[in-house]
């Protein structure tokens, strides 16, 4: 895209960028991380303002939105020169929120420049907008350059208000915000100094067709961010600091900011309440909202009768069955358990029995766990997918064996093993009509199928 130069008539490239600031330290939202990395639908935040700028450049991304990836390319969508991430001090952040980044990248083929964040919003948007210079190296024009900065707590501004705010940049506004009417009645107060809290008087009722609530990605021409923040230093600290976002500095510059449409999906995430409705948001808008899938997983598990000259008690969908010879094997051979066990690892895709309890004798990999029964390692189970983002739907299981006889025990082991898991765990028996090892009376074989599916963020453990 060119444009004339204003003074010589010269055709100059313009130029777009994205300045996005994840320095926040997310205190309000109670999770002990930076905002930007705090998960929403399983991915952190900054990676959903990532995915809506790829739409803007590429059209829509990958149903379900699993992690960013490219949509069909679209021949018509605008270019983009640049994205400038601001982030927080932290080694562990900045590892999580470049990968994004890279991410986002590898995607796209648009640079991303990474820069820390300061101690206020101000600051750290001065930052992204010197890297923004260092990285276009005196070779933009900055009149011709249009920058948006947006707030990685605005995670779900569609890519349609990034259009209409480059689009009034470039059509010469050298300042614009997008913006919804207020529907609320607002009403100015006066606080009597020293008065009781909540001794407020009305002052006025201020008329609504005038108000506008202010979102982000605010857009500027890199011209006046550069006159910007050059008059800002030149203010006192107490008057700069009351100018909490670039288009109040256009203001008190004398510049005027025009105003554009925003949407109500651009919600701002800063309390848990704010997660919570963008998590929602998610599930029932756009390409990312489509259905999440259960999971299904298959277990199996055989043990054979200890010979009797090896007495060994019958511990079996997690009952004591006395008077009964026992199974031999890992822990106490309970073949019901242990294949519900390799369900759930097989339906969340995290391994099996093996690999999180001992490959040669359970416990051998875990040693507080040697010799735990059958039941206590399927609540172990359940506490590792909620680790892992996962919640049990049910299970189902069935055994083949000529003993022991399970019919009366059937309603006792299910509330047990249910109990273990966490989740509904039903059970059926059947012989296999004297065929076969089980036919035989040699040992039982165990099958069972696992149902799980995807834990909110905020009902995970761990």
């Amino acid at each position: 895209m060119n444009r004339p130069d204003a003074g010589t008539g010269t055709p100059v490239t313009a130029r777009r960028a994205i300045i996005v600031v994840a320095a926040g330290s997310g205190e309000r939202l109670g999770r002990g991380i930076p905002k930007a990395c705090v998960e929403l639908a399983g991915r952190p935040i900054l990676a959903h303002v990532m995915q809506r700028i790829q739409e803007l450049t590429q059209g829509p991304m990958n149903p379900g939105g699993a992690a960013p990836g490219p949509g069909t390319p679209d021949p018509e969508a605008p270019g983009l020169d640049a994205v400038v991430l601001v982030l927080p001090a932290d080694k562990s952040s900045v590892e999580t929120l470049t990968a994004v980044g890279e991410q986002f990248r590898t995607a796209t083929g648009v640079p991303v420049h990474l820069t820390r964040g300061g101690a206020s919003r101000s600051s750290s948007v001065r930052a992204g907008v010197h890297e923004l210079l260092r990285a276009a190296a005196g070779t933009w024009d900055p009149a011709s350059t249009s920058v948006l900065i947006q707030d990685a707590a605005r995670a779900m501004t569609p890519p349609g208000v990034y259009e209409t705010v480059f689009a009034a940049v470039e059509a010469g506004a050298p300042a614009v915000v997008p913006a919804l009417r207020v529907t609320d009645t607002i009403k100015r107060v006066h606080t009597e100094p020293g008065a009781a809290t909540g001794a407020e008087t009305v002052l006025e009722t201020v008329p609504r067709s005038e108000l506008r609530a202010v979102q982000t990605p605010q857009g500027f021409t890199l011209q006046l961010l550069q006159r910007a923040f050059d008059f800002i230093g030149d203010l006192p600290d107490a008057q700069a600091e009351t100018l909490t976002d670039e288009a109040m500095i256009a203001e008190a510059m004398g510049v005027e900011v025009a105003v554009v449409p925003g949407s109500e999906q651009a919600v701002k995430i800063t309390g848990p309440s704010d997660l919570a409705a963008a998590e929602s948001l998610i599930q029932t808008t756009g390409a990312a909202a489509q259905p999440v899938l259960p999971r299904v997983g298959i277990g199996h598990d055989v043990h054979g009768f200890a010979p009797e000259d090896q007495p060994r008690d019958l511990w079996l969908a997690g009952l004591y069955w006395p008077g009964q010879q026992g199974l031999t094997g890992h822990s106490d051979g309970d073949a019901v358990a242990h294949a519900c066990c390799d369900a759930l690892f097989s339906a969340a895709g995290l391994g099996d029995l093996g690999v999180h309890f001992g490959a040669d004798t359970i416990g051998t990999a875990r040693p507080e766990l040697e010799g735990a029964s059958g039941a206590q390692l399927l609540a172990e189970a359940a506490r590792i997918l909620a680790r892992e983002g996962f919640g049990i739907g049910s299970i189902a299981v069935q055994f083949v064996g000529q003993r022991p006889k399970f019919g009366p025990r059937r309603a006792e082991a299910q509330q047990v093993l249910s109990a273990a898991a966490g989740a509904p765990v039903a059970i059926s028996a059947t012989t296999s009509d004297g065929l076969g090892f089980t036919g035989r009376g040699e040992g039982i074989l165990a099958t069972a199928t696992a149902v799980v599916y995807t834990l909110r963020t905020e009902d995970r453990i761990g």
